[in-house]
């Protein structure tokens, strides 16, 4: 029986900011499909550094642009331009770097994969998260535009959406702990419960692999119901 991954062996996986958000599991999860991780740990908001990234990572067969700030939680009348430019900097501005980067090689041998580790946040709108959730929402927008561009090619170009997933820089265990986030999450998530770390990075490894070819510039809600 054919089991998801298997076409990842020996292929190179370039992870981004891999010490933060899903990283680490990321990480884990390629590896243990047979791929060759390449983890990249810098955070990309300054120009050159993603390109760095992928001329230090060589062939990319696989790229997962993860890529995390933590959430200002400012009232949007209050959100100054700092702020606006340093979530954008950090969330959006890699993105056409990474791109510019990888993509070449990629088309040349017509076959790659792409998935951007977004947020359900740029598909319900939340109190105070007025310039994150919009630079969530430009990378679902800037995948749907690239995915259909370089789908012809065979190079497949998604987005996972989540919310709810245990990892370390937005649900980390003392936040889990508290009886405010117990209470949320019985209120707002059917599901009931944060997914882990390692069925949101499992989803990655079945949008890479070759056995999944046909979804094309598509941003997936992972987010136990709350995004449906």
């Amino acid at each position: 029986m054919l089991r998801i991954g298997d076409g990842l062996s020996g292929k190179r996986v370039l992870v981004t900011q891999a010490r933060d958000f899903m990283g680490p599991a990321l990480c884990e999860a390629f590896a243990a499909h047979g791929a060759t991780v390449v983890a990249d740990a810098h955070a990309l908001d300054a120009p050159g550094l993603a390109e760095d990234a992928v001329r230090a990572a060589g062939h990319v067969d696989v790229l997962v642009a993860n890529l995390a700030i933590p959430a200002p939680a400012t009232r949007a009348h209050e959100v100054g331009d700092d702020e606006w430019r340093r979530v954008f900097a950090h969330l959006v501005d890699p993105l056409p770097r990474l791109f510019r980067a990888v993509l070449p090689q990629m088309l040349d041998r017509r076959a790659g994969k792409i998935v951007v580790m977004g947020s359900a946040t740029a598909f319900r709108g939340q109190k105070r998260t007025s310039t994150y959730s919009a630079a969530r929402g430009a990378q679902v927008a800037y995948v749907r535009a690239v995915g259909v561009e370089v789908a012809p090619a065979n190079v497949q170009v998604n987005l996972i959406a989540q919310n709810f997933v245990a990892n370390p820089t937005y649900y980390p265990p003392e936040v889990q702990a508290l009886p405010a986030f117990q209470e949320r999450l019985a209120r707002e998530v059917p599901a009931g419960r944060l997914a882990t770390s390692q069925e949101d990075a499992l989803f990655a490894v079945f949008l890479c692999s070759n056995e999944v070819n046909f979804f094309v510039g598509q941003s997936f809600p992972f987010s136990g119901g709350w995004v449906t």
